[in-house]
């Protein structure tokens, strides 16, 4: 069967869960394929928990609440129950201990939109076991990295390795007002910004023309592209994407192919 694919989806506003979008469609059509798998579980980076100095942990809160999510009605997800793997966290918290990170357990973590939007979506029928995974707030790509080639053995055991952040996500370069007065989160006034098309192009490059060793290095370096701080106002919408390239870019990944799945802009200038 080979190893369990991996996924990075760019979760975009939380109108992404109550809206119909190509993404969305794309998101259930990986859930089916990784239910028809029958995957033992989920291991998910979001980008929307981070911690200080050098720490990451891992969610052991056993019932987690849903952070609230705007401009979406509850019904959305109000009654959608997680599933937290504690066994598999535990088992996770080891191997990054191991690998020297400073990492433990959060047993109070309310899960946010960024992971449970993408769940949802994936999953309606109900939550797989799942493992959620902090950033760190110092956002050092290569730190990030190192996590996913940590945990990247589950891919082995049938786990799925899901990164949810964003390819195109400056808040402060979007047009808000469609969302704000209409709740028309796709209005596209005017096409997105050259800026925003030139890094969406960069990131499709490096994930469909690299793979292996080659993959991380290029995702690294998409950090010191001229157009990278326009698509990327703070970098914890990236973070996600350098755990992915940790979890799929080791050498025996060498010409493993990889697609862009689905494409949806938002705010006019996210993707």
């Amino acid at each position: 069967m080979g190893l369990t694919p991996v996924h990075f989806f760019s979760h975009g506003s939380t109108m992404m869960l109550g809206e119909e979008s190509e993404s969305a469609d794309y998101w259930k059509k990986c859930g089916d394929e990784a239910l028809e798998r029958n995957i033992k579980g989920v291991v998910i980076m979001g980008a929307h928990w981070d911690c200080m100095g050098d720490k990451i942990e891992l969610s052991t809160n056993p019932n987690p609440n849903k952070s609230p999510v705007a401009y979406v009605h509850p019904d959305k997800y109000q009654n959608y129950k997680l599933n937290p793997d504690l066994e598999t966290t535990n088992r996770c918290i080891q191997m990054l201990a191991q690998e020297g990170f400073n990492v433990s357990g959060n047993d109070t973590f309310d899960w946010i939109h960024d992971v449970y939007l993408i769940l949802i979506r994936m999953f309606p029928g109900g939550c797989p076991p799942t493992t959620l995974v902090s950033a760190n707030a110092r956002y050092d790509p290569h730190f990030h990295m190192k996590i996913g080639s940590t945990l990247r053995q589950l891919r082995r055991e049938n786990y799925l390795i899901i990164g949810t952040g964003g390819a195109v996500h400056n808040l402060y370069r979007n047009r808000w007002a469609p969302m704000m007065r209409f709740r028309d989160n796709f209005a596209m006034e005017t096409p997105p910004e050259d800026w925003a098309m030139e890094f969406r192009q960069a990131v499709e490059d490096v994930i469909t023309k690299t793979s292996g060793v080659q993959l991380r290095r290029a995702m690294t370096r998409l950090m010191k592209h001229p157009r990278y701080r326009d698509a990327h106002a703070t970098d914890d919408h990236f973070m996600a994407a350098m755990f992915v390239a940790g979890a799929a870019g080791d050498e025996e990944d060498e010409n493993t192919p990889a697609i862009l799945g689905a494409e949806s802009w938002e705010l006019t200038n996210m993707f």
